[in-house]
């Protein structure tokens, strides 16, 4: 069935039910346009959130961010902002594949329909106008007959008026004979334009119009299918995404199953450990006598000096309640404003920073020589004195941060003897460390007697994260004793890169069999899976014992 066949004589309705099409058409543009920008909007403001509970702290600065808890809501924060970017994605699909390419076919199709109903609107004026000849033809042919009628029936009158003359009746009788011939031709006139309108009429309503008709079917049978199209690439723009989505899903729930609330104790341990010892008990002080009145050594408020401190009446006791408000204190260099364990670790911090520009400096005075070496072999290339103020500049920095890695492993080691003399019976666990690596550059002598300083109970600090893939220690003794089995299991928490002899690389989340605990140095003995067995640091490992 079609419309010219069916609906033959229904012009209106077709015209009426085409523009439908168009203008549903362009609602749907308008609705996936108004779509992206509620999408778009969505993305936005998920975006902002995001940035708004970010961190603002860079994560080797933030203290916070060596718990799980916060690890975890960063990540999930993370997710969320790829989720956002799917939507943003979502958005541009279909402002992409749905808006312009429907709204461009929309003004195609607008186009074809006028041009079809141009066509079958001159068909019809065609039609009109034949019709209009045939009229005037027609009444031209009545006109004429009554003329002939009415000149014959006086041309009679005239013959048999015995009064008329001779020459009235020839000319009546001539006009009569001219009306007649007047309307025969009229007659054949109407019956030819008879013949022509009827044979127009037919090629209209039988030939014309079906054409102009299916045309218009096919146009819109055509947008109808465009336009279902145009719907399913609703469904298409989530589906393309919905992977990612999933992922990030995926990736929040990973974030949750994160959280270790003892591993987040114990990081809260390792920050804020002051290493202080418990005070002792308070003496008795005699006032009924003259006498020199001492406490406790152990106490937190002898001076460091072993000096005895007189306590009056107005004398704080900050240091015995560890629950009372601190005093302002100020910063210095060597972190000494900070409790014995933590100005320890700040302090092992820092040398790690210098024994890196160290040997940053120490690579650049070396590609330095190189590039002069050429430049002498081929003076063409260069000007080798042009090189001698970076030189000297170069083995200025080297000279200065030799100076600075001495200054900081003597305050290292001083702060370890203060963390050594306050932990008592701990002590026992330092008197036998294996070979530990030392922190400082091969280039640099100065850290030869103090390595082992460095990096005693460097277990209890949390890695950073910047200096996670370059070898700060030197060699191992790569002769492991012979085990048996594993003694437990361990999961590497971050990435390390075992650079020096006796390390061994591992990825992070990669799960190792523990061949060896940390004996105190802050290296532990593992055994990768694929094969290969060496030292990682004990802090980058989450440890778990047969």
């Amino acid at each position: 069935m079609d419309w010219g066949t069916e609906l033959w004589d229904q012009f209106e309705v077709i015209e009426r039910h085409t523009q439908w099409g168009l203008d549903l058409l362009d609602r749907y543009v308008k609705f996936v346009k108004e779509r992206t920008e509620v999408e778009q909007a969505y993305a936005k403001q998920l975006r902002n959130l995001v940035k708004k509970y970010l961190p603002k702290r860079p994560a080797k600065d933030d203290p916070e961010s060596k718990f799980s808890q916060q690890q975890s809501f960063v990540q999930i924060l993370q997710e969320v902002n790829d989720f956002a970017g799917q939507r943003e994605l979502v958005a541009e699909n279909l402002s992409v594949h749905v808006c312009l390419e429907l709204a461009k076919y929309s003004q195609e199709m607008k186009q074809e329909r006028k041009m079809h109903f141009q066509e079958g609107r001159r068909a019809q004026q065609q039609l009109e106008s034949g019709f209009k000849q045939l009229e005037n033809s027609k009444r031209k042919f009545e006109r004429d007959c009554r003329e002939a009628e009415k000149a014959a029936q006086t041309a009679e009158r005239l013959d048999q008026d015995i009064n008329a003359t001779k020459a009235d009746v020839e000319k009546a009788k001539q006009q009569a004979h001219l009306r007649s011939h007047m309307a025969e031709e009229s007659k054949n006139e109407y019956a030819a334009q008879l013949q022509r309108f009827n044979r127009d009429q037919a090629h209209f309503y039988f030939s014309q119009m079906p054409q102009i008709f299916d045309k218009l079917q096919d146009m819109d049978e055509r947008r109808a299918t465009h336009l279902g199209a145009g719907y399913g690439l609703l469904s298409e723009a989530e589906l393309q995404v919905l992977p990612i989505i999933t992922k990030c899903l995926e990736g929040m729930k990973v974030a949750a199953a994160a959280v270790d609330s003892k591993n987040d104790s114990q990081v809260l341990i390792e920050l804020n450990k002051s290493g202080f010892a418990r005070p002792g008990d308070v003496e008795f002080e005699d006032f009924s006598q003259p006498m020199n009145r001492t406490h406790s050594d152990s106490s937190l408020g002898t001076p460091s000096d072993g000096r005895p401190e007189l306590r009056g009446p107005g004398r704080s006791r900050a240091k015995r309640w560890p629950f009372g408000k601190k005093n302002k204190t100020v910063v210095t260099e060597d972190f000494s404003h900070l409790p014995p364990e933590q100005q320890r670790k700040r302090l092992q911090q820092q040398l790690e920073e210098r024994n890196r520009e160290l040997q940053k400096e120490i690579d650049q005075r070396e590609a330095l020589k190189k590039m002069k070496d050429v430049y002498e072999k081929t003076p063409q290339m260069g000007d080798p004195t042009s090189l001698e103020p970076q030189i000297v500049e170069t083995l200025n920095n080297i000279e200065r941060l030799k100076l600075e890695v001495q200054k900081y492993e003597a305050w290292l080691a001083e702060a370890e003897s203060r963390v050594l003399s306050n932990r008592g019976d701990s002590l026992s666990r330092h008197t036998r460390p294996p070979d530990p690596p030392a922190s400082a550059p091969p280039d640099s002598s100065s850290s030869s007697n103090s390595g082992s300083q460095e990096n005693k109970e460097s277990s209890e600090e949390p890695p950073l994260e910047e200096g996670q893939d370059t070898p700060i220690y030197t060699e191992f003794d790569e002769d492991f004793e012979e085990c048996a089995s594993p003694i437990g299991h361990c999961v590497a928490i971050y990435h390390f890169e075992g650079s020096s002899e006796g390390t061994i690389s591992m990825a992070e989340g990669e799960d190792l069999s523990l061949m060896e605990e940390d004996k105190g140095d802050g290296w532990t003995r593992v055994r990768r899976k694929q094969g290969g067995e060496g030292y990682v640091p004990t802090s980058y490992l989450r440890v778990t014992l047969n």
